[in-house]
C-alpha cells in the first residue's frame, strides 16, 4: 500500500512536470505564431517525443546499463535512442504537420525527411532540445534517491545507537538494586540517598539523553551520581579520584564516558581483595574533550581484560558512528593497571 502510494505520488509529479513543460513551450512561442492550433499541435508532438525518450532512459537504459556500470553500452544505446527520437520528431513534422499546414510551411525552408535524418549538423543541433527534459527528470530522480538513501542510513544509525545504548547499563542497575535491597533489609540511613541517586540516574537515562548530543555538564552529574552509588557499594575497597574542568557549553554523545567508568569498576574493583584505585580526569573546552581513566588490576584476575568487554566494543562502535575521524582512543594495559585516553573533537556535532 505504501509502495503504491509512493508510485502514485511520483506519477502525479511527473505528469505535472510534463504539463509545465508543454505550457512553457506553447507560451514561449505564443506571441510569434499566428495559428495557435498549429502551435499547440507542434509543441504537443515535440513533448510526446521527449516523454518517450525520457522514459527510455529512466526505465530502461539507466537501470539496465548505467547502474550496472556498463557505461559504453549505455553511451551507444543512449545515442541510438536520441537519434531514434530525432527521426520520430522529424517524421511527425514531415508526414503530419507539413501536409496538414502547408500554408505555414510554404514560407519556411523545405523539410525533406531523408535529407534531414542524414544531416549530422541538424541532428546535433536538436540533441539538446530533445534530451533537456530527460536530464531534468534524471537529476531530480537522482537527488530523491540520494535523499532516501541518506534517510535510510540515518535511521539505521539511530537504530544501531539505540541498541548500543540499551546494552550499556543492565549489570550496573542489577547490582545497584541488589545493594539497595541489602541496605533496606538493614534499615540503613543510606537507603534514601541511594534511592534518590538511582532515581536521578534512571530519569536521565530514560528521558534526558534521547538527543544525539547532550550537555557535558549533565553527563558529569550523572557520573558523580554513579560514582557515589559505587562508593556505597564497595565502601573502603575502592579509592576514587574524579577531577573535571569543563566549559559549560560543551556537548557530548550521551553515556559514552559512563560506560568507560563502569568498565573500570567492573574489572578493576569487583575482584580486588585489597584497595582498588580509579583515577578519572575530564577536561573540555569548545574545541576538544579530553578524558583519562586509570584503574588498578587485581593480581589474579580471571575476568577478560577491560578492553575485551562488551562495553568497550560498544564504545568503539559508537565512536565510529558519532565521531567518525573526529576521535582518538588510546589504551595502555599492564599487569597492574589499565589506562585509557580518549580525545573527542567537540566541534564534530
Amino acid at each position: 500500500m505504501i509502495k503504491n502510494t509512493t508510485l502514485s505520488k511520483k506519477s502525479i509529479g511527473h505528469a505535472i512536470f510534463w504539463v509545465i513543460m508543454l505550457v512553457y513551450y506553447i507560451s514561449s512561442s505564443w506571441p510569434h505564431e499566428s495559428d495557435k492550433v498549429f502551435l499547440m499541435e507542434r509543441m504537443l508532438s515535440k513533448t510526446v517525443v521527449q516523454i518517450v525518450l525520457s522514459y527510455v532512459f529512466i526505465l530502461l537504459l539507466i537501470p539496465r546499463y548505467l547502474n550496472r556500470k556498463k557505461r559504453l553500452s549505455f553511451l551507444l544505446y543512449g545515442l541510438f535512442s536520441v537519434y531514434s527520437a530525432y527521426v520520430l520528431h522529424t517524421a511527425i513534422r514531415c508526414f503530419y504537420l507539413v501536409p496538414k499546414y502547408p500554408e505555414i510551411y510554404q514560407y519556411r525552408p523545405p523539410l525533406e525527411f531523408i535529407e534531414r535524418i542524414t544531416n549530422g549538423y541538424a541532428f546535433l543541433g536538436n540533441i539538446t532540445s530533445l534530451i533537456f527534459p530527460a536530464v531534468i527528470l534524471i537529476i531530480i530522480d537522482y537527488y530523491k534517491k540520494q535523499s532516501e538513501l541518506n534517510s535510510l542510513k540515518e535511521q539505521k544509525r539511530a537504530i544501531e545507537l539505540n541498541l548500543l545504548k540499551h546494552q550499556l547499563n543492565p549489570h550496573f542497575l542489577f547490582n545497584t538494586l541488589n545493594n539497595l535491597y541489602t541496605l533496606a533489609l538493614k534499615k540503613s540511613d543510606k537507603t534514601p540517598d541511594v534511592i534518590e541517586k538511582l532515581s536521578d540516574i534512571l530519569d536521565y537515562m530514560l528521558y534526558q539523553c534521547e538527543a544525539k548530543y547532550v550537555s557535558l555538564v549533565n553527563e558529569v552529574k550523572l557520573i558523580e551520581n554513579y560514582i557515589a552509588l559505587e562508593k556505597l557499594r564497595y565502601g573502603k575497597r575502592v579509592a576514587i579520584n574524579f577531577t573535571h574542568e569543563i566549559d559549560q557549553h560543551v556537548k557530548i554523545a550521551p553515556l559514552l564516558l559512563l560506560t568507560l567508568i563502569e568498565n573500570a569498576f567492573k574489572h578493576g574493583v569487583s575482584q580486588e581483595v585489597d584497595v582498588a584505585t580509579i583515577n578519572i580526569a575530564l577536561r573540555a573546552n569548545q574545541h576538544t574533550i579530553l578524558f583519562d581513566i586509570e584503574n588498578s588490576k587485581p593480581p589474579y584476575n580471571s575476568e577478560p581484560s577491560n578492553r575485551n568487554t562488551i562495553g568497550m566494543r560498544n564504545i568503539e562502535k559508537q565512536l565510529l558512528l558519532l565521531y567518525p575521524d573526529k576521535h582518538h582512543l588510546e589504551i595502555n594495559e599492564s599487569d597492574k593497571s589499565f589506562k585509557l585516553h580518549l580525545e573527542l573533537n567537540a566541534n564534530a556535532l
